[in-house]
């Protein structure tokens, strides 16, 4: 099977997303403008209350400039997105780790929190691939977030996530500690070139399963692409053929092995292969403890965040935040 097709995207994919980051560069110079003019609305009312001495406007005062601070805190994070790919989509991948059905059930866990986030966040997340456990949980799944900036905020989440808590799979009710690794790439669209030779790429088929392979899962329509030098596998079944899985696959490869260049000036081939094959105790970047107190601590940054359920209902943007102004204060941000 011939694998040096030269473009993934069609006309129609390349007018869709030009529109997209057209839209999502127009939300921002509007923001810029209302920035501006919550600034003036706040320094009008000030201005007002000093001439009448009136302290009534001091709560709405203390209000608006709350607001105001938000706000300007969100715009100025993106400034902090300042790497080649950081504008772009994001292909996120979630793996069970070291810890049986508890590691699935948390790697399920996982893909609801981020997908609440990107809900959140405005980006149209769509499933590429899912592997899912006929007792629970799931075993891996790829996430596409569709949207400005989506790589370069979600880079933050690369690693192994561990948790703590009561195992709802043991009767004695014993604590367990299970773990996940994710791993996270930018989507690229065909004005990035990469010369892949096919005698390096591996190709296998199966059978399309579940949700997005339901309707096609009479024939092997998912495919696997595995990178031999690197290592690096990639999977697809969510399309409605073989042809346009495939064709996502490499996408997918081809954004993992932009990422490895960009790290290639690591020292481990772990590192720069995004292997988590050690998923397990520590190589975590953040722990989730439901017991026997609540707490997400994130070990990189020291950013804690007592109220656990609002984590995981998607309210990750302190950890994210914490990430990116610590990568820019010692300058060791990386793709």
């Amino acid at each position: 099977m011939d694998m040096t097709e030269p473009d993934f995207w069609n006309d129609n994919e390349r007018a869709q997303t030009k529109l997209k980051f057209q839209k999502a560069l127009k939300n921002k110079v509007e923001g810029y403008e209302a920035l501006m003019h919550q600034a003036v609305d706040i320094e009008e009312l000030i201005e007002m209350a000093l001439a009448d001495e009136d302290d009534s406007f001091e709560l709405e005062v203390e209000a608006s400039y709350e607001k105001l601070k938000a706000a300007y805190d969100s715009a100025l994070l993106e400034t902090l997105l300042k790497g080649e790919f950081d504008a772009n989509s994001a292909i996120l991948s979630i793996h069970a780790g070291s810890g049986g059905t508890d590691a699935q059930d948390w790697a399920a866990m996982l893909l609801r929190m981020y997908k609440r986030w990107g809900e959140r966040r405005g980006y149209n997340v769509k499933t590429l691939d899912l592997q899912d456990d006929t007792e629970a949980g799931i075993k891996s799944v790829s996430l596409l977030f569709e949207g400005l900036n989506a790589y370069g905020f979600l880079k933050s989440e690369k690693g192994v996530h561990r948790i703590v808590r009561i195992s709802p799979f043991d009767s004695s009710g014993k604590r367990h500690t299970s773990f996940s690794s994710v791993d996270v790439m930018p989507e690229l669209d065909d004005s990035v070139v990469i010369d892949i030779n096919p005698a390096d790429l591996k190709l296998d088929t199966y059978r399309a399963s579940g949700a997005g392979g339901q309707h096609i899962n009479t024939t092997d329509s998912a495919v696997r692409i595995t990178h031999i030098p690197t290592g690096v596998v990639v999977q697809c079944q969510n399309e409605r053929s073989q042809t346009a899985n495939r064709a996502t696959a490499m996408k997918m490869l081809m954004g993992k092995l932009v990422e490895l260049k960009e790290r290639e000036h690591k020292d481990k081939i772990e590192d720069l292969a995004g292997d988590y094959s050690q998923i397990t105790w520590g190589s975590q970047i953040r722990s989730y403890v439901f017991h026997p107190y609540n707490m997400v601590k994130d070990h990189r940054t020291n950013e804690e965040v007592g109220n656990i359920q609002a984590v995981m209902d998607g309210e990750i943007d302190g950890f994210i935040d914490a990430y990116l102004r610590g990568a820019s204060t010692h300058g060791n941000e990386s793709n």
